[in-house]
């Protein structure tokens, strides 16, 4: 049982990135902040690090266009971004793959059907790597 979990741990976590290696701090808005860009769409910003925890784990956006970035600010763990499947109003296709210690990416899709929408960290599930966004109504 032990060294199932210690596989799980370290078959997602580093190793792989440079050592020191931190994500850029960022002069915008604080994690989990929506604003709108000029361009009219929804910009939002997670974090997540060696904790295994999204932050904020939660967020709400308006129907429309959205552009998340996950920022990936742990020492060791690689984590990704995608929508549960089945799990919301409507399916969000748009994932963001392995991001390793430091890295950012960003997505952009949208929205049409007000509630709530799951989202997760497919490699840390069982450690409860989970979040919501809600689409207001």
């Amino acid at each position: 049982m032990v060294a199932a979990a210690v596989v799980l741990l370290t078959g997602c976590g580093g190793g792989g990135g440079t050592a020191g290696q931190e994500a850029a701090p960022s002069s915008g808005p604080a994690p989990g902040t929506v604003t709108t860009a000029p361009d009219g769409v929804q910009e939002v910003t997670l974090r997540t690090q060696d904790d295994y925890v999204f932050t904020p784990d939660s967020f709400t956006v308006a129907p429309g266009e959205v552009r998340l970035t996950v920022v990936n600010a742990a020492q060791q763990t690689t984590h990704n971004l995608r929508f549960t499947p089945g799990d919301g109003p409507e399916a969000i296709q748009p994932e963001i793959p392995l991001l390793a210690p430091g890295e950012s990416r960003t997505i952009e899709f949208a929205v049409t059907a007000p509630g709530d929408y799951g989202f997760e960290c497919s490699f840390h599930t069982q450690l409860g790597q989970f979040g919501t966004m809600t689409v207001s109504g």
